[in-house]
């Protein structure tokens, strides 16, 4: 390999993993998400997906609430993203930079700027209410949890001498989200059931058992005067609710859209769903989808089995996938070898700021143990974070299913933060940072099929708009697969770095999985994204390749005539992600037998004029080309630090000295930030060696974040272990989950074994 820097081993036997034969007894604390009451805040509520739907359980008594999501609402239709006027804007930033006129640059690339991106959309309410008998439920018989060993949420409580337990999980083989309410006493369950949604819709019942919502998304995101006459067609949408109960129970329907339940034992409801999207190219009018008709013939097809058997089958295919890891970070950790090999289903931990507490005591609620956490350090919570993040990207992103966005599948907004579209610039990245080190190779599915949806629009984007070969994307996208720059700034728009970022979760899989068939496969991405690099780096002076136009994401800086400014050219980070991405492509045309293709050609030769990474004055990582006076030294972006991680360019072994300078750069940049950049802080102390400063940015995520002063917090958890920018972003759930792994390797390129068959 070159530079000898990627360690490769040879693709491990198939019968390597039997998660079946996983002997959790010595965990410390069940692996079960908590609470003391119903949620009063979203982020108090419960998750549950199958990948493709999920829901929110509220857990309330005498209203229950499942917020419901499914991963193809969204607003908008296919787009054009090109711009024939972007060449002459090129030309013209380009010469400002040139020039040293970083101001003029950065307000003359607004000409460079797109439309923003579509918004993600929810589905609707699945709702319950229960008589007012419900509010007299016997104090202190409450009790609502998460359980992940069975990907399961339950609510219990007592009413009198009846306890009322509620389950419901979402299964992925069988796409439906099921409910199954019970009384300990015959006859004693009675409630009305309804669906409801923000969006466009329209709700009645089908027979006496089943409702049917039908809704449709907005063809345009919201817009302050856009007529109806102006917005296409949307994605249309379907839910189906079926009902189930016991022999002497009664049912009837309620204003043709509502169903009553009276004197049953027990009831069961499924909720399956479906829309219109045809995939990104395909405009919803043009659809032939029928979301009805395949909602019902989903339910059709699980209709025979029973509630037990859609439980078995949900556990076999969940458990598959969760069983493969545990961690456990106590002192009682048992040996790791199973005849001569490494099982990775344990990691011992020596941290000595880990103090193993053996209580078990199931009446602390889990925001409670969040609230504990900076005195007590239980590390057995540090497993059940561990551990929920696994669950999530379990619950998020599934073969098949759309990518896990800014909030995995989980919102309750028409208008979400930061439209829950996917960003580029770390988050989506962030996202499947576990799927490998966690032994969850199949959750990154899809990722390469968006990866190669991307590219085909990010061809039209490079050839018009750059004039380019290859394929580009820029900061943030959208079901649509949007590949231009985003709207406004250029501190946050200009940035066609993604599609590169993106091509490094290609080869990090192959090193990984040793799929020679996969790597075959989506070489053609990694060589259109290589051509791509190569037009778009240009003759600077010194005689090295430059980006130009450039910025460090989101980041602005002070230019020599003290205005301030964010573009110039060769950003530490644009140069990382290039050579990470041309030490990659080398590396794959070795394998693959193309080494003395023309464009592995250019690369040799492009790569060796690439810029070096350079320190700054006070001995930090220079973050721009030049030496720039930096207005915002604690800033949430570390771009500058791409090539320590996720990239592998800077190593305490082979470049010590930026080691050093990348040291000071974190220290300089503070502990502060949204949750993803306290868990890439984390990653980046980790791949210094620095267990102290990792394990102190792993507790500083470990706040507790109240949702009605959320400004007040920067990172932090919610009750329901939600990481908070605020407000909630998923992505550190996935990053914290991943550095679990990473602290325990230098370098985590140790090769999982493969799923079972």
């Amino acid at each position: 390999m070159e530079d000898a820097e990627w360690v490769l081993v040879g693709k491990p036997a198939e019968d390597f993993w039997n998660p079946t034969s996983m002997d959790l007894s010595d965990t410390s604390k069940p692996l079960k998400v908590t609470f003391s009451g119903p949620a009063k805040h979203w982020t108090d509520a419960v998750p549950i997906g199958n990948g493709r739907l999920g829901a929110m359980l509220w857990g309330g008594i005498a209203t229950e609430t499942l917020q419901l999501n499914e991963d193809t609402l969204w607003t908008g239709v296919p787009g054009d993203y090109t711009n024939p006027d972007a060449p002459a804007a090129l030309s013209e930033v380009r010469k400002l930079v040139d020039n040293g006129d970083y101001a003029e640059a950065t307000k003359a690339a607004v000409k460079l700027s797109d439309h923003p991106s579509d918004v993600y959309q929810l589905l609707g309410d699945f709702k319950l209410e229960f008589d007012d008998s419900h509010m007299k439920y016997t104090e202190g018989s409450y009790s609502r949890e998460l359980d992940l060993e069975t990907a399961t949420a339950r609510v219990k409580y007592s009413v009198g001498d009846v306890e009322f337990t509620r389950e419901h999980f979402a299964s992925n083989p069988d796409q439906v989200i099921v409910t199954k309410i019970s009384g300990s006493k015959p006859g004693t369950l009675s409630f009305t059931v309804s669906l409801d949604s923000k969006l466009h819709h329209h709700s009645q019942a089908n027979g006496q058992n089943q409702i049917i919502l039908q809704g449709s998304c907005p063809g345009k995101r919201v817009q302050p005067k856009a007529s109806a006459n102006d917005i296409p067609k949307g994605i249309q949408f379907a839910a189906v609710l079926d009902l189930q109960i016991s022999k002497g129970g009664v049912a009837h329907i309620l204003d043709d859209k509502k169903m009553k339940v009276q004197g049953s034992d027990w009831a069961v409801l499924l909720l399956v769903a479906s829309s219109s999207f045809d995939g990104p190219f395909t405009k919803p009018s043009d659809s032939r989808k029928d979301p009805v008709s395949e909602s019902l013939n989903a339910l059709k097809s699980i209709k025979t089995l029973s509630y037990s058997d859609l439980y078995a089958r949900h556990l076999d295919d969940y458990q598959n996938l969760f069983h493969r890891v545990s961690l456990q970070l106590s002192k009682s950790s048992k040996s790791n070898l199973r005849d001569g090999s490494l099982e990775m289903n344990k990691v011992k931990s020596s941290t000595k700021k880990l103090h193993f507490n053996k209580s078990e005591d199931g009446a602390v609620s889990t925001a409670e143990r969040v609230k504990s956490f900076q005195t007590d350090e239980d590390p057995s919570f540090v497993e059940l974070l561990f551990q929920y993040g696994r669950y999530l990207l379990i619950s998020s992103s599934r073969p098949g299913t759309q990518v896990s966005n800014l909030q995995g599948i989980w919102n309750k907004d028409i208008e979400p933060a930061w439209d829950c579209a996917p960003h580029l610039n770390i988050n989506l990245q962030m996202n499947y940072w576990p799927s490998l080190p966690c032994n969850l190779k199949e959750c990154q599915e899809p990722l390469f099929d968006y990866i190669s949806s991307l590219s085909i629009n990010g061809s039209k984007t490079a050839k018009v708009n750059y004039e380019a070969s290859g394929w580009v994307v820029h900061q943030v996208t959208d079901v649509w697969a949007k590949t231009s720059p985003d709207r406004g700034e250029a501190v946050w728009a200009l940035w066609p770095m993604g599609g590169a970022w993106l091509c490094t979760h290609l080869w990090e899989h192959f090193t990984y999985t040793m799929d020679k068939d996969f790597l075959e496969r989506v070489y053609p991405l990694l060589e259109g994204c290589t051509s791509f690099l190569l037009d778009w780096l240009i003759k600077g002076p010194g005689g090295y390749l430059e980006t130009n136009p450039s910025t460090s994401p989101e980041h602005m800086f002070v230019a020599p005539d003290g205005k301030p400014a964010s573009v110039s050219y060769s950003s530490t980070m644009d140069i990382a992600i290039i050579r990470e991405v041309f030490s990659e492509i080398l590396s794959a045309a070795e394998i693959l037998g193309r080494k003395d293709d023309a464009l592995i050609g250019k690369v040799h030769n492009a790569q060796t004029k690439l810029p070096p990474t350079k320190i700054a004055r006070d001995g930090s990582i220079m973050e721009w080309a030049l030496d720039f006076q930096d207005p915002d030294v604690h800033h949430r972006h570390v771009s500058h630090l791409f090539g320590l991680f996720p990239g592998h360019k800077i190593t305490a072994e082979k470049t010590p000295d930026l080691c050093k300078a990348a040291d000071y750069t974190l220290i300089k940049r503070g502990e502060d930030g949204p949750g993803w950049s306290t868990t890439w802080k984390a990653a980046l102390w980790a791949r210094l060696h620095n267990s102290e400063h990792a394990y102190r940015m792993v507790k500083h995520l470990i706040s507790l974040v109240d949702p009605t002063h959320e400004a007040d917090f920067e990172g932090g958890l919610y009750s329901n272990l939600f990481t908070a920018h605020p407000p909630f972003q998923i992505d550190a759930n996935f990053g914290n989950c991943r550095n679990a792994c990473s602290k325990h390797h230098k370098r985590s390129l140790f090769t999982p074994g493969p799923s079972p068959r």
